[in-house]
């Protein structure tokens, strides 16, 4: 128990104890973090209800998901990549989305028009991404409240978000909810999980390198890792990280997804005043003013979707041949042996060279071998053996 603990924490873990289902328990949970006093003394009671928590929201999407009934709401990945378009209902998403694709949407002007996650091509720099409009999200969708449990779902498998907020509406609120709802349901936005590695092993106890980047104590490290059942592992910091974000690094159902703001509705009066207080309350952000009526600055927001993506071109040929068209899109940094492998995977057993031109070499036609890291619009010409 921890000191100066409150009576209201007290009565919401009585509450936890004798909950009758998931859904009980959550909600006592959630009552607990709120009520536990923070302070430096409780920061691990914290972080052990907050995976209590994860844990039991993830038994309930499971269950959910398992029991079947209504609509599915999960979209085939298509294309290089997909991206999520995320915000509460009738803010524009449905418009955006057949400006932007060949995607045919209801656009309507009353809530909940879109009531089924809904994809369209977007073509850029020769590449096809996949765009997912996410019917409207509400407060208290990640306890399961609009098909909630489903839309996370949805959400949790693409590969970038953007969130469409509007500007005649309470911005703040909007994006308050949207941000909460996602880390309610695991979804972390532009963060990513820090470089620990974690390697289990048969025998010899728990091991830790580079102690010194770790903001805990060892005791705290095997505490973790026992909760999780692991009693033997080589744990290696590469950087440092605090007590919460190892924890994270345990938790294996936390998604990690970049994003950014598109703020809507600017032929509206009072536009400019909001989209400034937007951007006071969260310069972490990429922000980008549009209208999706007047389709202004929709260029800028399909090289955004591009760039948090994250990805290159890569075209590939057959020796005495041109270059083929579309282009292979592939993680920055990506290699030619991984280049190689979505050709197809004899390519990449039976590597010899490869012939490359573009940014990544100093002379046309150069040969590299299947570590050499391609550079966006590179050409790669694949010889086996």
């Amino acid at each position: 128990m921890p000191t100066n603990v409150t009576g209201e924490y007290m009565a919401a873990e009585e509450e936890y104890r004798i909950a009758s289902n998931r859904k009980e328990k959550l909600a006592a949970l959630q009552k607990m973090f709120q009520t536990v006093p923070k302070h430096k003394g409780t920061e691990k009671l914290r972080l052990q209800i907050r995976r209590k928590m994860a844990k039991m929201r993830g038994e309930i999407e499971a269950a959910e998901a398992k029991k079947g009934g209504g609509p599915s709401f999960n979209v085939k990945k298509e294309g290089a990549a997909q991206v999520a378009l995320v915000g509460f209902p009738s803010v524009g998403k449905s418009l955006i989305l057949t400006k932007l694709t060949n995607a045919y949407v209801v656009v309507g002007s009353y809530d909940f028009t879109t009531t089924m996650p809904t994809p369209g091509m977007l073509l850029y720099n020769d590449i096809q991404i996949q765009m997912v409009e996410v019917p409207g999200l509400i407060e208290g969708a990640s306890e399961g409240k609009g098909f909630g449990t489903k839309l996370m779902s949805a959400i949790r498998v693409a590969d970038a978000c953007v969130f469409i907020v509007d500007l005649s509406g309470d911005i703040l609120t909007q994006m308050r909810v949207l941000l909460n709802e996602l880390e309610k349901s695991n979804i972390k936005i532009n963060k990513k999980r820090k470089d620990v590695e974690i390697k289990r092993l048969s025998t010899g106890g728990i091991e830790v390198r580079g102690a010194r980047l770790f903001a805990g104590s060892g005791a705290d490290i095997r505490a973790f890792l026992t909760e999780e059942r692991i009693h033997n592992a080589l744990v290696v910091f590469k950087e440092p990280a605090t007590i919460e974000e190892f924890e994270e690094c345990l938790n294996i159902s936390l998604t990690y997804l970049p994003a950014f703001i598109i703020a809507n509705k600017m032929d509206i009066p009072g536009a400019e005043e909001a989209l400034a207080l937007l951007r006071k309350n969260y310069p972490q952000f990429k922000i980008i003013p549009l209208s999706a009526v007047n389709e202004t600055d929709l260029g800028e927001m399909k090289r955004e979707i591009y760039h948090i993506l994250d990805i290159i071109r890569i075209f590939t040929k057959t020796p005495g041949e041109e270059p083929a068209y579309p282009p292979i899109a592939i993680a920055r940094g990506s290699s030619v042996i991984e280049v190689a492998k979505k050709v197809h995977k004899q390519f990449a057993r039976d590597f010899k060279y490869a012939r490359t031109w573009g940014k990544s070499v100093k002379y046309r036609g150069q040969r590299v071998g299947g570590n050499h890291i391609l550079e966006d619009g590179d050409i790669v010409e694949i010889h086996i053996k």
